[in-house]
């Protein structure tokens, strides 16, 4: 398919600049590389207003409660105000802290400006990562707007995550992972934005007439894969799960790169994806998230007395590298800054205790698990109350996704891999990619003690794949094709369509409001509590 833009008309002076030569014809652009401008965008604002709605008044009622801390909140909370103290985490009963600290950081300026309000601190914790909570939903709604250019599927999206349980409760609890979700997230947002703008620059060329299968001119300024790598450095200081996101969708946008430049015609795209895209991103797509990273430790390098950050000073800078065949090679690295290097050792020593850390765990699980619920994390647990009008009563908040949504995660992507084999749909390849580096990733480390909530930066994504179903479910939008049978075959299978997604979204809605009590810890009968508890795992 091709689209039409008109190209300029030239008007060269002749004859005094009397005559004009006519508008030069318009050359067709190919239909991937239009781009998309939305009929109506205020229909877009609204919908993520209303969705928005949710997700704020979901994340922040009785954010406070309870005003103990909840699971690793006593490692998170109580780091974030020693960041607040000390500029750097002083747990020296844990003698180094085995994370990042841009998380701890949010966690910290969230709790001292409620602090400094005069109010509960509980709520100064948790006010921060509801905030992020609310922006992934904020994002993933444009992001599908613009990904299956509809305004429709982006509410669906962003009303998804504002319903997920998993999302819902790491955004009430002074946690790292829901940061994690959110940059990751932006920083694929940016690059979907950067695609749309590298083909919008490729059609532009061809429209004004422009050969490119003898070379490719510079595309210009790619602000949005500056803000990509931003935030996948501000990812990775949260985390260094973010790592494997940071790459494969660094390379998967070099791949859409090099598609773009062979659907404008350009007879060696491998070649000028390497000089257009793969050298000028040296900055945007590396200086920039490694500058990130170490701004985040801002702190520790000020902080004379932060653990190990006097590493380099004690310690040479030459080393034996170890390689196959037992060969042995001399390497220093004593051009790195001193307190690099001891940043360096630093993080070598907190890898090496992520890749040991093998220890048995009441609620710990494996991968496989993950996708159908098999073991959620009891954030709390109270079964001391009596006034729910029981003998007996009970108050928990679980971490668990909505169940009917994650159980439509793997059907989904079975049906997102033949979609992607049978019609390379760039989508379904980008939730493709997400799915090995949030979820393949994971079983090198067969033996490394894991959790649930491991799965938070990939949920967004498993929810664009359940959005892409469904809008294939929708079916292709109506046109007047002055055939009364195709109309009204069309017609009915749009209906149908759109009563399989409104079941589906009812009965989410349905399966949210019933786990609500579990996932803030409201008060229930015993016999209520378990009747939430559908598998034995669950308990």
């Amino acid at each position: 398919m091709t689209a039409t833009l008109e190209a300029p008309a030239r008007a060269d002076a002749t004859d005094g600049g009397d005559a004009k030569e006519p508008p030069q014809p318009a050359r067709p652009v190919p239909a991937a590389l239009a781009p998309w401008r939305d009929p109506h965008p205020w229909v877009g604002w609204l919908t993520l207003l209303l969705v928005t709605a949710v997700a704020a008044i979901t994340r922040l009622w009785a954010i406070g409660f309870p005003h103990t801390k909840n699971f690793d909140e006593v490692y998170y909370a109580n780091e974030a105000q020693e960041l607040l103290r000390f500029g750097y985490e002083d747990n020296r009963g844990y003698m180094f802290i085995v994370h990042p600290p841009l998380g701890k950081w949010l966690i910290a300026l969230s709790e001292q400006y409620w602090h400094s309000r005069g109010g509960l601190d509980s709520i100064g914790w948790r006010l921060a990562p509801a905030i992020a909570g609310v922006i992934s939903v904020v994002l993933i709604t444009r992001i599908v707007r613009r990904m299956l250019r509809s305004n429709l599927f982006g509410a669906i999206a962003g009303l998804l995550l504002a319903l997920d349980g998993l999302s819902l409760v790491l955004s009430r609890t002074a946690l790292l992972d829901i940061f994690l979700q959110t940059f990751v997230l932006a920083g694929f947002g940016a690059l979907v934005v950067d695609r749309d703008q590298v083909r919008a620059r490729l059609a532009g060329l061809i429209a004004d007439g422009a050969d490119l299968s003898s070379g490719v001119p510079s595309l210009g300024p790619r602000p949005w894969r500056l803000v990509a790598g931003i935030m996948f450095g501000a990812a990775c200081a949260v985390k260094w799960s973010a790592l494997s996101y940071f790459v494969l969708f660094v390379l998967l946008s070099f791949v859409w790169d090099r598609a773009a430049l062979k659907t404008a015609g350009a007879l060696q795209p491998t070649r000028n994806t390497v000089r257009r895209s793969l050298l000028p991103a040296s900055g945007s797509l590396l200086a920039a998230p490694l500058a990130v990273y170490l701004l985040s430790y801002l702190g520790w390098f000020t902080g004379e007395n932060s653990w190990g950050r006097h590493y380099a000073d004690t310690h040479s800078a030459s080393t034996r590298l170890d390689l196959p065949l037992g060969i042995h090679l001399p390497f220093t690295w004593s051009w790195v800054p001193g307190p690099i290097r001891s940043l360096g050792s630093y993080t070598l020593n907190a890898y090496r205790f992520h890749e040991g850390l093998s220890s048995g765990h009441p609620y710990e699980s494996s991968q496989w698990s993950w996708l159908v619920l098999g073991r959620p994390v009891d954030f709390s647990y109270n079964g001391s109350e009596t006034t729910c009008g029981s003998a007996t009563c009970a108050r928990e908040i679980l971490l668990i996704g909505t169940p009917l949504m994650w159980w439509a995660f793997v059907p989904a992507l079975l049906w997102l891999a033949w979609h992607w084999f049978t019609t390379r749909d760039w989508r379904a390849g980008a939730v493709w990619v997400a799915f090995v580096a949030g979820w393949l990733v994971w079983f090198p480390d067969a033996k490394r003690t894991k959790f649930l909530f491991y799965m938070a930066p990939l949920v967004p994504f498993l929810i664009i794949a359940v959005t892409l179903g469904l809008g294939v479910m929708l079916g292709p939008a109506l046109r007047r094709t002055g055939d009364f049978v195709r109309d009204r075959h069309s017609f009915r299978r749009r209906q149908w369509g759109m009563a399989g997604i409104a079941v589906y979204l009812g009965l989410v809605v349905i399966d949210f409001a019933w786990m609500w009590p579990i996932f803030t810890g409201g008060l229930l009968t015993f016999d209520t509590w378990h009747a939430h508890m559908w598998l034995p795992s669950w308990v």
